[in-house]
């Protein structure tokens, strides 16, 4: 069996490790796409994505198209005669035409065990949700919303204390894994997948940054996997009596707070405490804007939010 001319389609660091484990395979892409660059960071300037950076760095050749809709793009795959499209977190909608092009289809390498969080931010719904466990799954691609059957899956538990990052990095490891354990087969047919049960299926919506503004009247523990979720991006946060935007990366749940939501209980170098609708939640890592990541001891004497 000659090498198959695999095409891969992604662009953040999910997508990467997912590229990085093919190469690493010995599968050299005949071609990569990935967005076009965007601005990005605090000084939103134009970045390539890391996709786009390994792809140049191996000399691969690179595609950016702005869209797939149009006949140009299918015009553009065709010529490349993929066998197969693997697609990991790429962010471009893929039209019928597009999926109709590849020998074997298009292959997604999604972060959860479908049919449970379908949709763009499968991590952080998991961990909003308290789910105890996550993973990744390798899916035939269809015109539907992360709806197509499943070739295979593996599953890992979420720590009670793990963040939208860390779990991320452990998914991202596991997709590039379950992608070269089981290529082959899906290529060669001896993997078949199994439709998906949309009665269970739940949606991950995008994130937008007001999601993460907290709200003091839900209870502790929802509100520290409220934090957990939206650390790195973009970041939990409350606005002060005074409107300063503060963000909080860190949080332990406090029991038997009686004190009313919002309120703060305690405010000193010890502890930053804030009650909540049931509980409270002790403040561990703050930042205020512009300022570096800080302790309760270090941020009490930048600012005083009671």
């Amino acid at each position: 069996m000659s090498a198959p001319r695999i095409v891969f389609a992604g662009t953040p660091e999910f997508a990467l490790a997912a590229l990085t484990a093919l190469l690493d395979a010995g599968h050299i892409p005949v071609a990569v796409y990935t967005q076009p660059d965007r601005p990005a960071g605090r000084g939103r300037r134009v970045s390539a994505s890391p996709v786009k950076i390994c792809a140049q760095q191996r000399g691969i050749p690179l595609l950016q198209p702005q869209t797939l809709r149009d006949d140009h793009a299918a015009t553009v795959l065709e010529e490349l005669q993929p066998d197969i499209l693997i697609v990991a977190a790429y962010g471009l909608i893929l039209p019928q035409n597009i999926l109709d092009i590849p020998t074997h289809g298009c292959l997604n390498v999604h972060a959860s065990v479908l049919p449970r969080w379908r949709g763009a931010a499968p991590i952080q719904a998991a961990i909003l949700a308290g789910d105890s466990s996550t993973g990744v799954s390798l899916m035939k691609m269809t015109a539907g919303l992360d709806s197509g059957p499943v070739f295979s899956e593996r599953s890992i538990r979420i720590a009670s204390d793990e963040t939208a990052g860390e779990l991320h990095d452990r998914l991202a490891t596991i997709g590039g894994e379950l992608l070269i354990a089981d290529l082959k087969g899906i290529i060669s047919g001896e993997l078949r997948p199994v439709e998906q049960d949309e009665a269970s299926a739940t949606y991950a919506g995008k994130i937008q940054k007001q999601d993460a503004e907290i709200d003091w009247a839900l209870p502790a523990e929802t509100l520290q996997r409220h934090i957990r979720a939206y650390n790195p991006v973009p970041g939990a946060f409350f606005y002060t009596n005074q409107s300063v935007r503060v963000k909080v990366w860190s949080a332990t749940v406090v029991d038997s707070i009686d004190a009313s939501p919002g309120s703060v209980v305690q405010y000193d170098k010890a502890k930053i405490l804030i009650a909540c609708g049931s509980g409270g939640l002790q403040l561990d890592t703050l930042q205020l804007p512009g300022k570096r990541r800080a302790n309760a001891h270090e941020f009490v004497s930048q600012i005083d939010i009671r």
